[in-house]
């Protein structure tokens, strides 16, 4: 198998666990790093180009913001308005 050399910047805590980890299976760092890489792209993400549902959720939330706007005025959002309405999402029971 050919390997390919990579550099990397770790935070401290990081690297600590990395080391717990390695020890702990028996294999080295780079074997962590290896299997943590191989996990994330294996797993099965969705894309927009996968879900129709959520292109079509995207694509009426871009057109309602060109509406909210007068014609040459550029869009400004309203940080407190987007925190409700995130706030809304998330709080419905």
């Amino acid at each position: 198998m050919y390997m390919i050399r990579k550099q990397i910047y770790l935070q401290k805590k990081q690297n600590q666990a990395l080391k717990r980890l390695a020890k702990q299976r028996g294999v080295s760092e780079a074997e962590v790093i290896r299997q943590a890489i191989d996990r994330e792209t294996e797993r099965d993400v969705p894309t927009f180009a996968d879900n129709e549902a959520a292109l079509e959720y995207v694509l009426k939330f871009a057109l309602s913001l060109r509406e909210r706007q007068t014609p040459g005025e550029a869009y400004r959002f309203d940080r407190e308005e987007l925190y409700q309405e995130r706030q809304k999402r998330w709080t419905k029971k």
